[in-house]
């Protein structure tokens, strides 16, 4: 039996896709744990030592009284141990409350101290607190508070001569800068195990199309090009990118070759001449917004290569989210605007491609509804291709686009994507299915003449 190795490539390309969630959950984690270092602060120990003596034997222990919570062992050990049981003892505690600060309940003091014999004749009184000064109080206090109580005559093991050897001065403990570190490290570090653990729940669920190959796969299309685009917002965005936008030297040349493919990229101002010329939708979904720019950018992309290019927003079955790029097309350019000399913007409500002047490509930007797309209420153009974020549709949705095309006449030509995921090392080319041979039938002769003679 073979033995498989385990794939985490699919696990990390999902992480990777999903980021933005992981990223969050993690920051939201580690705010957590700030905040709860805040909340419980770390505790610091502050030891006082006592020396205790030999004690006097008390009236009751000659007459052979036996006291309540002490030992009757009589060596060294058994002794301190006593000590360690009276340093404990409500006795002691309770004068030790009204010099701690902030006050604390009888039980709180008896867990907040421990009591230990290092060497024979010394008790090490420890106390733990929020502050440094808190935690030397508390020791001082039962410090004093045991010394005051076994040297009085209510000692239950005789008057001992018990005195303090060394006060509490100095504090120890995890530095509050270092607890607060670690608890956000900590935070941050289980948020993102959630944040991991939710983006592989959501990955099974999500039916929205990532890769270059599953995109193309969903409705039988190749890609023709992706690559980055912009994401304006209002009409000064969108004007902003018809002058600027300079696609990099990747992004360039796909669009160069998508033209190509699509039989444009040779065109020059002669193709735009008495009438010639060739027109291009680019159909995008209202449910992806990132898609929009796709249009626009091809438009300037075939300008900067010498086409002649006209821009045309055209009717759209969703308007809202063009509404901006409407009103940028819709103004004329400034004279001092950097916008492509041969390129020209309008805006049309008509359903067939108005021939600008001398334009030897038109680009109609086309949008449809996500979930119900009518392509027959858009411009009618020569060509027709699809644009699609990546992870922005699922196949159903391209394939209602396509069929919706199909019933208008239409055929898309490909598909655009934008914003291809980084990760993704798929390119979208469909290969070609190799043509069968075509062997003609035989044909049935009903009967056979021959040319009089």
């Amino acid at each position: 039996m073979s033995e498989q190795a385990l794939n985490l490539g699919r696990p990390i390309q999902v992480v990777r896709q999903r980021r933005i969630l992981v990223g969050t959950v993690a920051l939201l984690g580690l705010f957590i744990g700030a905040a709860s270092s805040v909340l419980s602060p770390p505790m610091l120990t502050s030891t006082a030592l006592v020396v205790v003596p030999q004690a006097v034997v008390s009236p009751v222990q000659a007459a052979g009284g036996a006291v309540e919570g002490v030992t009757s062992d009589t060596g060294p050990a058994g002794y301190m141990a006593t000590q360690a049981v009276i340093a404990t003892s409500d006795q002691v505690l309770s004068p030790a409350l009204p010099h701690v600060s902030p006050a604390m309940s009888l039980a709180a003091l008896r867990r907040d101290i421990q009591v230990t014999s290092p060497t024979e004749g010394v008790l090490s009184i420890g106390a733990s607190g929020r502050t440094a000064a808190q935690a030397e109080a508390i020791a001082n206090a039962v410090a004093r508070s045991y010394v005051a109580h076994v040297d009085s005559a209510a000692s239950p093991v005789g008057l001992v001569s018990a005195d303090v050897l060394d006060v509490a001065r100095t504090a120890t403990g995890t530095a509050p800068a270092v607890h607060r570190l670690i608890f956000a490290l900590l935070g941050a570090l289980c948020g993102a195990l959630i944040g991991v653990i939710a983006a592989l729940i959501f990955s099974r669920t999500d039916r929205r199309l990532r890769d270059r190959d599953e995109i193309a796969n969903s409705v039988g299309l190749p890609v023709l090009a992706s690559l980055p685009v912009a994401h304006p917002i209002d009409a000064a965005d969108w004007a902003k990118l018809l002058e600027d936008y300079k696609p990099g030297p990747r992004s360039a040349w796909r669009l160069r070759n998508a033209l190509k493919e699509l039989g444009v990229a040779t065109a020059n101002e002669n193709n735009g001449r008495n009438g010639a010329g060739s027109s291009l939708a680019v159909l995008s979904l209202s449910t992806d917004p990132g898609a929009f720019a796709l249009g626009p950018q091809l438009a300037v992309c075939a300008a900067s290569l010498g086409i002649p290019t006209a821009l045309v927003i055209g009717p759209q079955q969703d308007t809202d989210g063009t509404a901006a790029l409407r009103t940028a097309c819709a103004v004329p350019p400034p004279a001092s605007s950097k916008r492509p000399s041969n390129l020209r913007v309008s805006v049309s409500d008509s359903g067939h491609v108005v021939q600008q002047p001398g334009a030897a490509l038109t680009i109609v930007v086309a949008v449809v509804d996500g979930r119900a797309p009518q392509v027959a209420d858009t411009m009618r153009t020569t060509t027709t291709v699809l644009g699609i974020s990546a992870g922005a549709a699922t196949a159903e949705q391209l394939a209602r686009a396509a069929l919706s095309a199909a019933a208008d006449s239409r055929e898309i030509a490909g598909i655009l994507v934008a914003d291809p995921e980084p990760t993704d090392p798929t390119t979208g080319r469909i290969a070609q299915q190799p043509r069968t041979a075509q062997h003609t039938l035989p044909v049935r002769l009903d009967r056979m003449t021959t040319p009089s003679s």
